[in-house]
This record gives structure tokens, sequence and C-alpha cells, in this order.
């Protein structure tokens, strides 16, 4: 019998295994769930990449991170972090400060703007998480995430 995600990919052939089935269909739900983030975070003025590093300044707090804190964190890894900063300092949403004490520490901190850009997106990305995953229960969602933590870390 065809399964949902072979319509949904218009795949004639069976998948090759359980496994493969699994995969794709966690790359298609990821896919389904970045592009309506995107949409959202379009409107607003960022790129998720953008999004992701506000919020993990906004939890630094005043400290701020060096470029590389902030990569580790990042949801979605992104090939060239210093770019994503510049850009994000051009368009005043963060300030970076390189340290007296050694020149080579460069912290990054979000900036007021910023802030105001989290604090209005907060409420349309709350209303488009609950949308995007209203046919689960919660405790369907717990195992979920618990589901997605085991593969991610293989048991």
């Amino acid at each position: 019998m065809e399964s949902l995600l072979q319509q949904e990919l218009r795949q004639t052939r069976p998948f090759g295994s359980l496994e493969h089935e699994a995969s794709l269909s966690i790359e298609r739900t990821a896919a389904v769930l970045r592009h309506e983030l995107a949409e959202t975070l379009k409107s607003l003025g960022v790129t998720p990449a953008q999004y992701n590093v506000l919020r993990i300044l906004r939890g630094a707090g005043g400290a701020g991170l060096c470029r590389h804190e902030i990569g580790d964190r990042l949801v979605a890894q992104v090939p060239d972090v210093t770019r994503l900063l510049d850009r994000m300092e051009e368009a005043g949403l963060v300030t970076r400060e390189r340290s007296a004490e050694d020149r080579r520490l460069v912290r990054t901190r979000i900036t007021e703007t910023g802030l105001q850009l989290l604090a209005r997106a907060d409420e349309p990305l709350a209303a488009l998480h609950a949308r995007q995953l209203a046919a689960l229960t919660p405790e369907q969602l717990r195992s979920l995430i618990d589901l997605l933590v085991l593969a991610r870390h293989r048991g």
C-alpha cells in the first residue's frame, strides 16, 4: 500500500527501508515547517538564521557571545557565521566589540532594535507553531520530541 509520503512526493516505487522513509519524512516535514517559518519571518525583515541568532543573543543577556559560541548554538548550521553577523550589524540588530584584554575575542550583543524585533516576532511565531502542530496532543508532542532526540543522538 502506498504511503502518504509516497503520494506527496509522487513516488511510485516503495521506499528501500523504513529507515529511508522515516528519514525522508523528517526532511519533508522540516522543509514544510521551515518554509512557513521563513514566510512569517520575511514579514519582519529577517531570515530564519538571523532570527535564530537574535533568539540566542537574547538568551545570552548583556554579556553577549563570541562568534563560535553563537555558531555552536545555532539550530541549523550556517556556512559563514561571521558574514551573517556582518549583515546583522549593518542592519542594527547586533553590535560587536573587541575585547581590550584579548584582541582575538569579539563579543556580539543584541541591540534594542533586535530586542524589539524579537518582541514583535514572539506572538506570530507562537501562533505559527501552535497552528503547525495543532493535530498533535501534548502527549504526542512529548513523544515526538523524545523520538527526535533519540534519532539525533542514536540512542
